[in-house]
Protein backbone atom coordinates (compact mmCIF):
# COMPACT_ATOMS: atom_id res chain seq x y z
CA UNK A 1 0.00 0.00 0.00
CA UNK A 2 1.41 3.32 -0.76
CA UNK A 3 0.90 6.36 1.82
CA UNK A 4 2.18 9.80 1.32
CA UNK A 5 2.46 11.56 5.11
CA UNK A 6 3.73 15.01 6.02
CA UNK A 7 7.43 14.70 7.43
CA UNK A 8 8.09 16.26 11.05
CA UNK A 9 11.78 16.25 12.94
CA UNK A 10 12.01 12.84 13.87
CA UNK A 11 12.09 11.91 9.69
CA UNK A 12 15.11 13.90 9.21
CA UNK A 13 17.20 10.84 9.91
CA UNK A 14 15.09 8.93 7.28
CA UNK A 15 14.67 11.74 4.71
CA UNK A 16 18.46 12.51 4.89
CA UNK A 17 19.31 8.58 3.88
CA UNK A 18 16.48 8.42 1.43
CA UNK A 19 17.50 11.65 -0.38
CA UNK A 20 21.24 10.47 -0.55
CA UNK A 21 19.96 6.88 -1.90
CA UNK A 22 17.57 8.45 -4.80
CA UNK A 23 20.56 11.09 -5.62
CA UNK A 24 23.03 8.04 -5.74
CA UNK A 25 20.45 6.28 -8.34
CA UNK A 26 20.12 9.32 -10.48
CA UNK A 27 22.71 12.37 -10.25
CA UNK A 28 26.39 11.32 -10.01
CA UNK A 29 26.93 11.48 -13.12
CA UNK A 30 26.26 15.35 -12.63
CA UNK A 31 29.70 15.96 -10.93
CA UNK A 32 33.75 15.75 -10.99
CA UNK A 33 35.08 14.29 -8.19
CA UNK A 34 34.05 14.82 -4.86
CA UNK A 35 31.27 17.17 -6.12
CA UNK A 36 28.61 14.73 -5.00
CA UNK A 37 29.93 13.78 -1.83
CA UNK A 38 29.52 17.73 -1.25
CA UNK A 39 26.75 17.76 -2.59
CA UNK A 40 25.08 15.12 -0.33
CA UNK A 41 26.26 15.22 2.78
CA UNK A 42 26.94 19.06 2.78
CA UNK A 43 24.82 21.43 0.73
CA UNK A 44 21.78 19.13 0.51
CA UNK A 45 20.92 15.96 2.20
CA UNK A 46 22.76 16.35 5.82
CA UNK A 47 20.44 15.00 8.43
CA UNK A 48 21.18 18.49 10.37
CA UNK A 49 20.41 20.20 7.35
CA UNK A 50 16.93 18.63 6.83
CA UNK A 51 15.83 19.03 10.56
CA UNK A 52 16.48 22.67 10.32
CA UNK A 53 14.38 22.74 6.95
CA UNK A 54 11.49 20.06 8.76
CA UNK A 55 11.69 23.07 11.64
CA UNK A 56 10.95 25.97 8.51
CA UNK A 57 7.19 27.01 8.86
CA UNK A 58 8.08 27.53 4.98
CA UNK A 59 9.18 23.93 3.87
CA UNK A 60 6.87 21.28 4.18
CA UNK A 61 8.65 17.77 3.84
CA UNK A 62 6.16 14.52 2.53
CA UNK A 63 7.11 10.99 2.78
CA UNK A 64 5.90 8.70 0.29
CA UNK A 65 5.99 5.65 1.20
CA UNK A 66 5.23 1.41 -0.03
CA UNK A 67 4.20 -0.82 2.90
CA UNK A 68 6.08 1.59 5.30
CA UNK A 69 9.38 1.57 3.20
CA UNK A 70 10.61 5.30 2.27
CA UNK A 71 10.40 5.14 -1.47
CA UNK A 72 10.31 8.97 -2.43
CA UNK A 73 9.86 12.54 -0.88
CA UNK A 74 8.68 15.88 -2.04
CA UNK A 75 9.49 18.97 -0.66
CA UNK A 76 7.63 22.18 -1.12
CA UNK A 77 8.54 25.65 -0.68
CA UNK A 78 5.46 27.35 0.95
CA UNK A 79 6.17 30.89 -0.14
CA UNK A 80 8.43 30.13 -3.25
CA UNK A 81 10.05 33.27 -4.85
CA UNK A 82 10.08 34.04 -8.48
CA UNK A 83 9.98 36.88 -10.39
CA UNK A 84 7.26 38.72 -10.99
CA UNK A 85 5.10 37.18 -8.08
CA UNK A 86 4.31 38.01 -4.60
CA UNK A 87 5.74 35.19 -1.53
CA UNK A 88 2.07 34.91 -1.05
CA UNK A 89 1.45 34.31 -4.41
CA UNK A 90 3.74 31.58 -5.65
CA UNK A 91 4.37 27.77 -3.83
CA UNK A 92 7.46 26.46 -5.17
CA UNK A 93 8.28 22.42 -5.93
CA UNK A 94 11.79 22.56 -4.53
CA UNK A 95 12.39 18.48 -5.07
CA UNK A 96 10.53 15.80 -6.31
CA UNK A 97 12.23 12.46 -5.94
CA UNK A 98 11.45 8.77 -6.38
CA UNK A 99 13.92 5.24 -6.28
CA UNK A 100 13.60 4.23 -9.29
CA UNK A 101 11.90 0.54 -8.40
CA UNK A 102 9.22 3.16 -7.95
CA UNK A 103 9.16 4.94 -11.26
CA UNK A 104 6.24 4.26 -13.73
CA UNK A 105 3.51 3.65 -11.42
CA UNK A 106 2.08 7.25 -11.07
CA UNK A 107 3.28 8.11 -7.68
CA UNK A 108 5.13 11.29 -9.74
CA UNK A 109 1.35 12.77 -10.62
CA UNK A 110 0.31 12.12 -7.28
CA UNK A 111 2.99 14.05 -5.28
CA UNK A 112 2.71 16.72 -8.06
CA UNK A 113 -1.37 16.64 -7.22
CA UNK A 114 -0.62 16.83 -3.51
CA UNK A 115 1.73 19.89 -4.10
CA UNK A 116 -1.18 21.13 -6.37
CA UNK A 117 -3.67 20.77 -3.94
CA UNK A 118 -1.54 22.48 -1.55
CA UNK A 119 -1.35 25.35 -3.32
CA UNK A 120 -5.07 25.77 -4.10
CA UNK A 121 -5.92 25.30 -0.15
CA UNK A 122 -2.85 28.55 0.11
CA UNK A 123 -5.25 30.39 -2.49
CA UNK A 124 -2.07 30.64 -4.66
CA UNK A 125 -1.44 32.49 -8.16
CA UNK A 126 1.08 29.78 -9.59
CA UNK A 127 2.96 26.77 -8.99
CA UNK A 128 6.36 26.76 -10.43
CA UNK A 129 9.36 24.14 -10.09
CA UNK A 130 13.05 24.43 -11.64
CA UNK A 131 14.76 21.09 -13.62
CA UNK A 132 17.65 20.75 -15.32
CA UNK A 133 17.22 21.46 -18.96
CA UNK A 134 19.02 18.35 -19.86
CA UNK A 135 16.39 16.37 -18.23
CA UNK A 136 13.97 16.45 -21.40
CA UNK A 137 12.02 13.37 -19.66
CA UNK A 138 11.50 15.28 -16.15
CA UNK A 139 10.61 18.55 -18.56
CA UNK A 140 8.40 16.60 -20.49
CA UNK A 141 6.24 15.27 -17.35
CA UNK A 142 6.21 18.50 -16.42
CA UNK A 143 4.91 19.80 -19.74
CA UNK A 144 2.04 17.31 -19.50
CA UNK A 145 1.01 18.06 -16.30
CA UNK A 146 0.28 21.73 -17.33
CA UNK A 147 2.79 23.04 -16.77
CA UNK A 148 5.25 25.81 -19.23
CA UNK A 149 8.61 26.98 -19.01
CA UNK A 150 9.09 30.41 -18.06
CA UNK A 151 12.92 30.87 -17.89
CA UNK A 152 16.33 29.85 -17.73
CA UNK A 153 19.47 30.09 -16.24
CA UNK A 154 22.55 28.48 -14.90
CA UNK A 155 23.90 27.44 -11.28
CA UNK A 156 25.81 29.61 -9.90
CA UNK A 157 29.45 29.44 -9.40
CA UNK A 158 31.50 29.21 -7.20
CA UNK A 159 28.82 27.29 -5.37
CA UNK A 160 28.76 24.90 -8.19
CA UNK A 161 31.99 24.73 -9.38
CA UNK A 162 32.39 20.78 -9.10
CA UNK A 163 29.24 20.61 -11.34
CA UNK A 164 29.84 19.70 -14.95
CA UNK A 165 29.35 22.78 -17.04
CA UNK A 166 27.27 20.82 -19.26
CA UNK A 167 24.57 20.32 -16.52
CA UNK A 168 24.17 23.52 -15.04
CA UNK A 169 21.68 25.00 -17.35
CA UNK A 170 18.31 25.00 -15.87
CA UNK A 171 14.63 26.29 -16.46
CA UNK A 172 12.06 27.11 -14.74
CA UNK A 173 8.20 25.67 -15.37
CA UNK A 174 5.38 27.44 -13.86
CA UNK A 175 1.88 26.31 -13.94
CA UNK A 176 -0.91 29.02 -13.45
CA UNK A 177 -3.69 27.96 -10.75
CA UNK A 178 -5.62 31.14 -10.04
CA UNK A 179 -8.13 30.08 -13.20
CA UNK A 180 -8.91 26.93 -11.21
CA UNK A 181 -9.53 28.69 -7.68
CA UNK A 182 -12.15 31.09 -9.50
CA UNK A 183 -15.77 30.15 -8.62
CA UNK A 184 -18.40 30.18 -11.63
Amino acid sequence: MITITQATISDSGTLSKLAVAIYQENYLYLWHEGGADWYMHEYAYAEDKIQEELSDQNIAYYIVQEDAEPVGYLKLVLAGKISGYDLTEALEIERIYLLHKMKGRGLGKRMMDLALDTARSMNKKILFLKAMDSSLGAINFYQKMGYEISDTFSLPMPTFSLMKETYKGMVVLIKKIAAENATV
